[in-house]
């Protein structure tokens, strides 16, 4: 019999330990008993509790692009000694709720699939739990956009593009849509007004319409919708004002790394690779889902293992620094460190990030740490706190999308181990 949890949203789930594919049996067997089967076709694999598999094998279920980690030799970590590991596990936080928890307990709460903390780069702590392994990569979501507009960032500080522009200079598709007179900064800092639901509880949202088109799931039969990103992203309609509020829409990543591709010529995949994947010592390839003409789904895509995306962190930590090279130009990681304008970001209603501000696709928290972070539905999480020294990288496959059904418990959690390590 699952253990049940009552989430802060008040809806029920089986439990982060009940849950655990591996004790669920999902896809084992030779084969699979019916039952216990994830398949693209059936449009369930992102359901409770098919997700806690899927996640960690997205790639056996969409068409996907490699991520070459190149012939970089591998960056050293560090292993975590026992003692370290204990010590974070026996720290205790209160969350939103003012329940106290320890570090451990809080793991299943979060659905967490793995877990990983840096501290002045060296490995202090790794967990990883049901289907992921070390070597196995995990669905970023959105933290894959921060990835794509870091990139941005730096073409915009090398001077191949420019924030001021507007959209149609670089894609003259764009003129009549919801774009027509977005600049680039627009987008960076997802300020834009556009017709386009980002309410992942809704199944009629536009973020589902967004996904069949990209072919993230399955279509209906009959479907005669856009048969890829471009397609959809050209059927965009404006809604309000450019520039006057912060309105997360994972389009407008879509069409960042559409102009990235047209002005550089470099598919996205590509553009990781040279640019931060063969130049951080990666342990694994990585790899994005592409659509019907192999366009990368640069929203939320990308795969990657733990340790990986912590190296990313840890990159951004140092400035851009990685090995004794610039891998991203110094002002471009200070600019989203400095972030944006906190008003506009409280426009958009979320209660639990007070003072947040957003900055080049990171949401930058203005905390005592100077915490920026990438995160993603179902609570992935890359958490840079140069304040403490710290990185934390999380992988999970949360019941809920919204990252409000976790941040009750990841925020305080993260901030208190922080401030642990700050002190150490």
């Amino acid at each position: 019999m699952a253990e049940r949890m009552l989430n802060f949203d008040g809806t029920d789930y089986a439990d982060g330990q009940s849950s655990d594919p591996d004790l669920l049996g999902w896809m084992q067997g030779a084969p699979p008993s019916p039952d216990k089967r994830v398949r693209f076709q059936d449009d369930r694999f992102l359901d409770f509790p098919q997700i806690r598999w899927s996640l960690s094998h997205m790639r056996e279920l969409s068409p996907t692009v490699n991520v070459w980690r190149g012939n970089a030799m591998l960056s050293a970590l560090g292993a975590p000694g026992p003692s370290d590991e204990s010590d974070i596990d026996a720290l205790v936080f209160n969350d939103m709720q003012g329940r106290a928890r320890s570090w451990v307990d809080s793991l299943p709460d979060t659905y967490t699939d793995g877990i990983l903390v840096l501290h002045r780069g060296k490995r202090v702590y790794e967990r990883y739990f049901g289907a992921l392994q070390p070597e196995r990569p995990h669905a970023c979501f959105s933290i894959t956009k921060s990835y794509a507009a870091t990139l941005a960032a730096t073409l915009v500080d090398e001077g191949v593009l420019d924030d001021e522009q507007r959209v149609p200079f670089y894609l003259p598709e764009m003129k009549g849509t919801a774009y027509e007179d977005a600049t680039l900064r627009h987008l960076l800092d997802m300020q834009i007004g556009v017709a386009y639901s980002e309410l992942y509880s809704d199944p009629a949202a536009q973020i589902w319409d967004y996904a069949r088109a990209g072919g993230l799931r399955a279509r209906p039969a009959g479907y005669g919708g856009p048969d890829n990103f471009y397609d959809f992203l050209i059927g965009l309609r404006k809604e309000g004002e450019h520039g006057q509020a912060f309105a997360y829409k994972t389009v407008n990543t879509e069409l960042l790394c559409w102009i990235m591709k047209r002005v550089t010529g470099i598919a996205l995949a590509d553009m990781l690779s040279q640019r931060i994947w063969s130049r951080i010592g990666a342990e694994q390839d990585a790899y994005v889902t592409v659509d019907s003409i192999g366009v990368a789904m640069g929203g939320g895509g990308l795969s990657a293992t733990l340790r990986d995306m912590a190296r990313f962190g840890e990159l951004m930590r140092c400035a851009g620094a990685c090995q004794g090279a610039q891998v991203i130009p110094e002002r471009v990681v200070a600019d989203i460190r400095l972030g944006s304008d906190p008003a506009k970001f409280a426009k958009a209603g979320y209660n639990l990030l007070p003072g947040f501000s957003y900055r080049n696709m990171w949401w930058v928290t203005h905390n005592e740490h100077g915490a920026f972070e990438g995160r993603g539905i179902h609570g992935q999480r890359l958490y840079v706190a140069p304040g403490a020294e710290m990185v934390v990288a999380r992988f999970a496959s949360h019941p809920i999308a919204a990252s409000a059904a976790n941040d009750p418990i990841t925020l305080p959690a993260f901030l208190a181990l922080g401030r642990k390590l700050a002190g150490a």
